[in-house]
């Protein structure tokens, strides 16, 4: 990664915030003023956000949120040759991740975060219910052998999925884990104040466990979805091979970029039959501009 360009960082904290408009602008400006881009959602429970930029502007970044308040906001990194990100966004959301409960208390109520370096040994053990917190495009990209995929489109979804398949496990030992930790905190933290008495999460996250433990070691199968234009990370957090589908927005896998009803920016086989022609024609001229930009040395923005 000694090449890398730009640096990415995840980052997360839980904490009730009051002025959330000031904060909101004044990362806003710096951000701006440092060429940093990505998404920053903030709300009453506190910050979320994948952001990237050169790594002495992301260092004055975790500088300025630490004197801001958010000293505990557990960040992961990871590189890229180019600015995976094509403009900055920065949101006031009434969640950080959004689940709709207010039985939650993620700042000071969470499940065990277990280390990377002893999760295998956490979910090789029979006694332990292995859950894929996240929604099911993300799981079918890749996941944790043996896990369970509960087949949510959502986040919200996850509280049925408790209700409808674990109300009679609350006694059982319970392992999620989720890309970056935010989502299993929040989960973690439901869980615990509806009745269940033993969960516990990977510390941060499917990013962290790729980075710290080498693929021979590894209990991951597939690639991970990202938020951002790597689209996927492999071991070593590599860039993976999926891409996202401008028809759509669905990642689409090298199988169905083979496919014939596959075309560059325009469909893949999940929507090239529901598209309709006007759709199909601003694609089809977004994708020849993304072309002649490319052509010109230039990332074109519908890229």
């Amino acid at each position: 990664m000694i090449n890398s360009k730009f640096t990415i960082v995840t980052f997360y904290q839980f904490k009730k915030i009051a002025d959330i408009l000031i904060i909101k602008n004044e990362l806003t400006r710096f951000c701006k003023f440092n060429k940093i881009k990505g998404t920053i959602i903030l709300a009453e429970e506190g910050i979320n956000g994948t952001i990237a930029g050169i790594s002495d502007n992301i260092n004055k970044f975790e500088s300025y949120i630490s004197k801001m308040g958010f000293d505990n906001y557990k960040p992961k990194y990871s590189y890229s040759k180019y600015m995976p990100f094509f403009r900055l966004k920065i949101r006031h959301k009434k969640e950080i991740v959004t689940l709709r409960t207010k039985i939650t208390d993620p700042e000071n109520i969470t499940g065990k975060k277990i280390k990377p370096e002893e999760w295998n040994n956490l979910i090789s053990d029979k006694e332990t219910i292995l859950i894929d917190v996240r929604n099911n495009f993300e799981v079918e990209m890749g996941t944790f052998k043996n896990s369970i995929n509960p087949n949510t489109k959502s986040f919200t979804e996850f509280k049925s999925y408790l209700k409808n398949n674990l109300n009679n496990a609350k006694d059982k030992k319970i392992a999620m884990f989720c890309t970056g930790g935010v989502r299993c905190e929040k989960a973690s933290s439901y869980m615990l104040q509806v009745g269940f008495k033993e969960v516990l999460h990977l510390k941060g996250g499917i990013i962290k466990y790729l980075e710290n433990i080498p693929e021979k070691k590894s209990k991951w199968e597939g690639e991970c979805f990202v938020f951002d234009n790597r689209v996927a990370i492999e071991h070593e957090l590599d860039v993976g091979t999926y891409i996202i589908c401008n028809g759509c927005g669905e990642p689409v896998s090298k199988d169905d970029a083979s496919s014939d009803k596959f075309k560059k920016g325009i469909h893949c086989p999940s929507c090239f039959d529901k598209l309709s022609e006007d759709q199909i024609k601003r694609a089809t001229e977004r994708q020849k501009q993304v072309e002649l930009a490319k052509k010109r040395g230039e990332v074109h923005i519908g890229e």
